[in-house]
């Protein structure tokens, strides 16, 4: 990259924030126009739900906490109270709009060894899974409590791999549902007089709490939870969707075994054991404080109308412009096939009575949400997203039995993206029940978490997009840029092998890449678990070994560059590689020292607060004084100023 070149990719940056807040502008003028009316949805009590669910939500797969073997379910809730109990749960300091933020929910990663995963400008490191007697191979990384959680999680993932495969194959979620309704059919003349009768009782209870305030909408928080994010997986910067995040907050619920059984809900099964009399579906009957009346889905019809126009605009402009943004630098997305093999999962925790303000979803009036409406970001094209979700009252795991109101309950909304015409669907979760998220859905759809009553934990399970997020990448990575330098066995001086300008620019961005992708993001935040596990330490050692011989060669650049008596061309050409780099490695580190001082990383204990490790120079024999990055780059331009 030449300075040109460096200049172009700066002003594409102004106008991709400069039409994130046309958007945001765009958003809060949708709001106004909405007023106080709201777009239909539907749940379980309502008619026609299982309908919508079967033409315009057909990807969500709900599987009942009662088709799951007991002793997995044991298993694994022991392993997220484990999880919590010791600390292990962190919330994020994240990059949003140009300021760090917190995450309102503690998460923490685990998954295949030497994987991570990237969102907001913040990596993850995962703790492996753990899936072997690590004891035998000599990697006791972490105490046997956390082994045995994570192995745990890690049979969990082997039980969603198998599942989702089968259930895509066959598509016996459909035939399951669909059975399940027929079922209901019969019951519906029994429970439909006091449905309506519950239905007009729950009218007036239920409109106030389904209006959000414009200046509730727009509030000081409202950044935590209704994230638009300029920036793209790997680094990418480009324009999303409104609520669109580089992850998502997702919570879950669950409850004890027996109570599980005699919950309501729609039963997916992968096997016919496990569908066989074991779980009921929704009734009709409709729940307390929830509104069931049809007028839900002609009500409002004016200003929905209006609003299509532009919201439809709005919807083709953005995508757009994500999808110009998307193909700046990222390699061919790679598109799930064959069998699904879920590589980490991201543990969320979240306890609502700790949080001082829960945004009101804007567009339907679906409740309280914990997670703003989104798409699962950074992971292989169509691959699918699966969440078992558990709810507990205290860190003994007491189940929390939830309210008769159905509003105290945890619960998923999904909306088709930018479409006002389809109703929402709204979906309570029992505790221990798990949804999966397949084929397009994630792509087509958007989804909200509301948060019901009682702390909860999901464990969230993905095929994160890792071409360029794992140990091994980045290791051949460094291996491409140091084959280009030569040391000698008996001084120990180096010297570079190659110097075409289109080699030293490819070493320099490997340079930056490790640097600012992966040192500076672990000691921002990967480093706060090594108290837990140390699986990372040595890896992320020998990186900063490598890093420092990239220094060495750029150093090494910058002596041939002010070497007299090479052909002017040439070495402007040379010049101009190295001044784009420097100047990009010297923004970059400005930002993450800001980062680091930050007021709200400051507010951090010593044991996660971020390091800030100095970069003024490497330990060389032939570079005995620390070198000054801003002096570099003015030695630089002042010799293209000469040329």
């Amino acid at each position: 990259m030449n300075a040109r070149q460096c200049k172009h990719n700066s002003r594409n940056m102004k106008r991709s924030g400069d039409s994130e807040g046309e958007k945001r502008r765009k958003r809060r003028r949708l709001l106004q126009e909405l007023g106080d009316q709201k777009i239909p949805f539907l749940g379980p009590s309502d008619r026609g739900f299982q309908q919508l669910w079967d033409s315009s939500y057909c990807g969500l797969a709900l599987r009942k906490s009662c088709s799951l073997p007991v002793e997995l379910h044991g298993r694994v809730q022991t392993a997220l109270l484990t999880l919590r109990r010791k600390g292990c749960l962190l919330k994020d300091l994240v990059r949003v709009r140009d300021r760090d933020v917190f995450t309102a929910v503690s998460r923490v990663l685990v998954g295949e060894p030497g994987h991570t995963y990237r969102y907001l400008d913040t990596r993850l490191f995962a703790i492996p899974w753990h899936s072997e007697d690590t004891e035998v191979k000599g990697q006791n990384c972490c105490d046997p409590d956390l082994r045995a959680a994570c192995k745990a999680l890690w049979e969990l993932n082997n039980f969603f791999c198998s599942d989702v495969s089968q259930l895509k194959e066959g598509d016996k979620l459909t035939k399951c549902v669909k059975a399940e309704a027929e079922v209901k059919l019969g019951e519906e003349g029994d429970t439909e007089s006091k449905h309506s009768e519950d239905s007009k009782n729950s009218e007036g209870g239920d409109s106030e709490s389904r209006q959000s305030e414009e200046g509730e909408t727009e509030s000081k928080h409202s950044e935590e939870w209704d994230i638009e994010s300029k920036h793209s997986e790997e680094g990418c910067s480009g324009s999303k969707l409104e609520g669109e995040w580089e992850t998502e907050f997702k919570l879950g619920s669950e409850k004890g075994e027996s109570s599980q059984v005699s919950q309501s809900g729609t039963c997916v099964a992968a096997t016919s054991e496990h569908s066989e009399g074991k779980c009921t579906g929704w009734t009709t009957k409709a729940t307390s404080g929830i509104e069931t009346n049809p007028a839900r889905l002609e009500a409002q019809g004016k200003p929905v109308t209006q609003l299509k126009h532009s919201l439809s605009d709005y919807h083709i402009q953005d995508k757009e412009e994500h999808e110009t943004a998307q193909g700046c630098s990222q390699p061919t997305p790679q598109v799930c096939t064959g069998l699904v093999s879920f590589n980490v999962t991201l543990l969320n925790y979240m306890d609502p009575a700790q949080m001082s303000h829960l945004k009101e979803e804007p567009y339907y009036g679906m409740g309280k949400m914990a997670v703003g409406w989104h798409h699962d970001e950074n992971l292989i094209t169509h691959s699918p997203v699966a969440v078992y979700n558990f709810n507990c009252q205290n860190d003994k795991g007491e189940c929390s039995e939830g309210g008769s109101d159905e509003k105290a309950r945890w619960r998923i909304g999904l909306k088709v993206a930018w479409d006002i015409h389809t109703p929402g669907l709204m979906l309570p979760l029992e505790s221990g029940d798990c949804y999966y998220m397949r084929d397009d859905l994630n792509s087509t759809h958007q989804h909200c978490v509301l948060a019901g009553e009682s702390a909860r934990f999901s464990s969230t399970h993905r095929v994160a997009e890792c071409s360029r997020g794992t140990l091994t990448y980045i290791q051949s990575r460094c291996h491409e840029a140091l084959s280009n330098l030569h040391t000698d066995p008996e001084t120990g001086s180096h010297s570079l092998l190659v110097l075409q300008p289109t080699k030293l620019q490819h070493c320099e961005e490997i340079h930056n890449e490790v640097e600012f992708e992966w040192l500076r993001q672990y000691w921002f935040q990967g480093q706060r678990f090594t108290r837990f596990c140390s699986w990372w330490t040595r890896p992320m050692e020998q990186l900063e070994k490598d890093w420092k011989l990239m220094e060495t060669m750029t150093m090494l650049f910058l002596a041939v560059v002010e070497e007299e008596g090479q052909a002017e061309e040439g070495r402007r050409e040379m010049a101009e590689t190295l001044l784009a780099a420097l100047t990009d490695r010297h923004q970059q580190r400005q930002t993450w020292r800001d980062r680091c001082h930050s007021n709200l990383a400051q507010t951090l204990s010593p044991e996660e607060a971020p390091v800030d490790r100095p970069f003024w120079g490497v330990d060389d024999p032939n570079m005995p004084l620390p070198f000054d990055l801003a002096d570099i780059i003015n030695r630089v331009e002042s010799l293209l100023w000469r040329m």
